[in-house]
């Protein structure tokens, strides 16, 4: 047996990471400005973090949601501090896709409703609910297509309106930035329009902040730079920094019942242990402000090359528009300058570093970027 074969590869493997530099087995360094999809949220092999899972996983890596876990119950009120949302509640999974779901199911048990709005070029994830909100075709299966789900432009207030005043729907959907799509924001008023209609109308408003969350803009999620609340928060990627974890941010007017929601795998001790870990990172290095900082810089730099058809981002989560294929640079990067970043569509490169990068890290990529950009 060998690998199913759905992913283009580089001929590279990291086999081991310290910070934001990854080795590979001949000991060649790598700078690392993707983080694995945003998922390295705190660096590879942060000590706390590797003290942390190790002393949990010595004790118990894992039992099921049918028992007491009061590591779930410390997580959920640490997460509540510290993204002001201490009267929300908690729901645990796996994935970002699966985090997407459970939202989803939940503002259709609420309202009692079907139809979601999701907006055009969005990803939201690979299952069957979340792929039918995704605006790709080319990865919805005949299965995943559906009736169920509408989509709108990004940032057409008038559009969004249009559809949600038919009655029909039970949610809107929206990513903090889009990611997948080349790194995309919804403006503040598209934003808080969007949460004055859904309130009138009684649509629960989904904000996906799975790869815009965490810290990554410089605000814990990318919605509150607009001073909307919404009713159901997603969030994944970095919220244990590689071990796998999904999690919902379900607003009071939710009434939990038994079995309503659930999951095997999610919430149990070893993540939990990680995304404490993560969290208390985040708080003691102060790597929300940091994303901050150090997105401000590199913004302002990578703004002023002539080379550059457009950046745009917020933080630490920044695209740069280049003329000519994006694959091809990034591979050139990365093979002849051993930086790694990412895509988004043909002509985007795509930035994710973890939170805690430093000036050193900025001032190497800018020089390797520089290099090949003004070849």
């Amino acid at each position: 047996m060998k690998p199913f074969d759905v992913y283009s590869l580089y001929d590279i493997e990291p086999v081991r990471g310290v910070g934001s530099y990854v080795y590979d087995k001949d000991g060649v360094e790598y700078l690392d400005f993707y983080g694995g999809h945003a998922v390295i949220s705190i660096g590879h092999a942060h000590p706390h973090y590797v003290e942390a899972i190790s002393q949990q996983v010595s004790r118990l890596g894992f039992y099921s949601n049918s028992v007491e876990n009061s590591l779930q119950e410390e997580f959920a009120r640490r997460l509540g501090e510290a993204s002001g949302y201490a009267d929300y509640s908690l729901f645990l999974c796996n994935s970002g896709a699966e985090a997407n779901e459970n939202a989803i199911k939940l503002a259709s048990f609420h309202t009692g409703k079907s139809k979601v709005l999701a907006l055009r070029k969005a990803f939201h994830g690979r299952t069957s609910g979340a792929v039918a909100a995704t605006d790709n075709p080319s990865i919805v299966a005949p299965f995943n297509r559906t009736s169920n789900v509408e989509f709108a432009p990004l940032n057409d207030l008038s559009a969004v309106e249009e559809k949600l005043r038919s009655g029909e729907f039970c949610a809107v959907i929206v990513e903090g930035i889009q990611g997948v799509s080349g790194i995309y924001a919804p403006t503040n008023e598209f934003l808080q329009g969007i949460r004055r209609i859904t309130t009138e109308l009684g649509v629960v408003m989904i904000m996906d902040e799975i790869q815009s969350g965490y810290g990554r803009t410089g605000d814990f999620f990318a919605h509150q730079y607009a001073a909307v609340r919404p009713d159901l928060i997603t969030a994944a990627k970095g919220i244990a920094n590689g071990f796998p974890m999904g999690a919902v941010l379900i607003s009071p007017m939710f009434e939990a019942r038994k079995g309503m929601l659930g999951t095997t795998f999610g919430g149990n001790h070893l993540a939990c242990s990680a995304a404490l870990a993560v969290l208390d990172v985040i708080e003691e290095e102060r790597l929300v402000e940091n994303a901050r900082t150090m997105g401000e810089i590199l913004l302002k730099e990578l703004r002023s090359e002539p080379r550059l058809k457009e950046v745009r981002g917020r933080g630490l989560m920044i695209g740069l528009e280049i003329d000519g294929s994006a694959a091809e640079f990034r591979r050139r990067l990365l093979k002849e300058h051993h930086v790694f970043t990412g895509g988004a569509g043909a002509t985007t490169v795509r930035l994710l570093p973890a939170l805690n990068i430093g000036e050193r890290e900025v001032e190497r990529f800018l020089t390797e970027f520089r290099k090949l950009i003004n070849e």
